[in-house]
């Protein structure tokens, strides 16, 4: 067998060699992957903990089951829905559990820390901290789909099957959460 260096191929290309069976394909995948849904967990929940636990749950949930994608071109949605049902799991298995929302004066201490040393970036992550206060300031049936839209790109359709949420709430609860960002960003934009 030759040895293949999977971080000059294309994705599409590792993920039917991962599917195939081929170890070294999907522990490129899985490199490949692990910081977006990394991300994309960090916009949904606010311990670390729970965003590496999350993240882990995933990243096995897609190497064990990566042989049942029917169709590499459909491996970001697929891995959407891994991600989607992830984190309803984890909400249900916590739905008692305060600590999983920020308080408002956590919310207002991250809008206060603006003030820092000049310079680019350190604005832009200080945004970000705003951005991702305001974002956990909604409900968890808002910022799922505000995430699944602004974050990911997915159509109106293919939230409302992710979220198994009929396509006139999907727009619904999206225009919500933008009116609540906008709201709570406003003397930011």
């Amino acid at each position: 067998m030759i040895n293949r260096d999977y971080r000059k191929e294309k994705f599409g290309e590792i993920i039917s060699q991962a599917k195939e069976g081929d170890i070294a394909a999907l522990e490129e995948l899985i490199r490949r992957i692990q910081k977006h849904v990394f991300v994309m967990f960090g916009y949904l929940t606010v311990k670390r903990q729970d965003i590496s636990d999350l993240t882990q749950d995933v990243l096995i949930k897609t190497a064990k089951s990566i042989k049942n994608l029917k169709e590499p071109k459909y491996f970001k949605s697929w891995l959407n829905h891994i991600v989607t049902n992830t984190y309803y799991d984890f909400l249900k298995q916590h739905k008692n559990d305060s600590k999983l929302e920020t308080d408002e004066d956590k919310l207002m201490e991250l809008k206060d820390k603006i003030g820092c040393e000049p310079g680019e970036r350190c604005l832009f992550a200080e945004m970000d901290k705003v951005i991702k206060a305001a974002l956990f300031s909604l409900p968890h049936s808002l910022r799922i789909v505000i995430i699944l839209r602004e974050y990911e790109g997915l159509s109106y359709e293919e939230i409302s099957k992710l979220t198994n949420t009929a396509q006139g709430t999907v727009k619904s609860r999206i225009a919500r959460a933008r009116m609540k960002l906008q709201q709570q960003l406003k003397e930011f934009i």
